[in-house]
């Protein structure tokens, strides 16, 4: 399955989703950072796909998942995790050996992983989407100096729901392009060029 990374960007900062309880929605979108209720001592993972947001989260409706934000940061911090992420599961083609690969994993403060992407409507598509967990000082420079803005995003994931239940168009949406990387970090993440 192609493995690109998708994401809707400009040239203020790449979007992310995130799904929380909405105590910590709302603090993070008062704020513009992330505060009460979000763990800075545990790994949080992100998604650039709106459609593996959704499915993740049934649509918000899921417990401690019930609101969704999108998070657009700035390049330089996306680029950062990027860079000091390992595959959460070993890759021969990457490693070679299993304690090679555990031994990167664990000095990163991150970890990606390549899931079966999802359309709006939850369908499965002929592509896998990038998950990106951050911890340590990646998860407090995402938390606290990368956000550019916080949106709650949960009234347009129900209307998107609502429209796929009654087979009507779906709402406008960001759209999701080929986040381009240099070819050394797309050799190490596994991306396959864009078909």
């Amino acid at each position: 399955m192609q493995r690109q990374i998708l994401a809707a960007y400009d040239d203020t900062g790449v979007v992310v989703y995130q799904a929380f309880q909405p105590d910590t929605v709302h603090e993070a979108v008062r704020l513009q950072v992330f505060g009460k209720g979000f763990g800075l001592d545990r790994m949080t993972w992100i998604k650039p796909s709106l459609g593996w947001m959704l499915y993740r989260s049934g649509y918000a409706s899921k417990a401690r998942q019930q609101r969704i934000v999108q998070v657009t940061i700035q390049h330089d911090g996306f680029l950062a995790m990027l860079a000091d992420a390992v595959p959460s599961g070993y890759e021969r083609d990457l490693y070679a050996s299993r304690s090679e690969w555990d031994v990167a994993l664990r000095r990163s403060e991150a970890r990606y992983q390549w899931d079966p992407d999802r359309d709006l409507a939850l369908r499965p598509l002929a592509r896998r989407a990038l998950q990106l967990g951050i911890e340590g000082s990646l998860i407090r420079r995402y938390a606290r100096e990368w956000i550019v803005r916080i949106a709650d995003v949960t009234d347009l994931a129900h209307a998107i729901r609502d429209s796929v239940a009654a087979g009507r168009p779906l709402p406008e949406v960001p759209v999701e392009r080929p986040y381009v990387v240099a070819d050394d970090l797309a050799r190490r993440m596994s991306v396959t060029a864009a078909a």
